[in-house]
């Protein structure tokens, strides 16, 4: 069974920075598309970056140039640096596949940006 355990989110003022961190364990990472989600109550999860299995990335507009999605096929890790913070980045951070797993989920990590 597919477990994914996301850390290190929590409180910083905007322009702050973070790094989340996913672990991945029951499957190997290497060969999945990877990504990054962010909820907020009563929403459905929106992507916020993505890693393909060779290394192409991908963001959402609102994170572009602020956001670095990073994986350690080898330790089955998911990393996503985050620079520059605001306060609409707040909400609770998901790493999954892209597409996401439909049986499989985390139970994210909160990041709050607030003054």
């Amino acid at each position: 069974q597919v477990q994914l355990v996301e850390s290190g989110g929590g409180t910083v003022q905007p322009g702050g920075s973070l790094k989340l961190s996913c672990v991945v364990t029951g499957t190997t990472i290497a060969g999945i598309h990877m990504a990054w989600y962010r909820q907020e109550p009563g929403t459905e999860r929106a992507l916020v970056a993505s890693i393909s299995s060779g290394g192409r990335t991908t963001y959402a507009d609102s994170v572009e140039g602020r956001f670095t999605i990073s994986r350690d096929n080898a330790k089955d890790l998911v990393f996503l640096e985050m620079d520059d913070l605001r306060v609409d980045d707040t909400g609770t951070y998901l790493c999954n596949k892209f597409p996401p797993w439909g049986s499989y989920r985390g139970h994210g990590t909160e990041v709050t940006v607030s003054a």
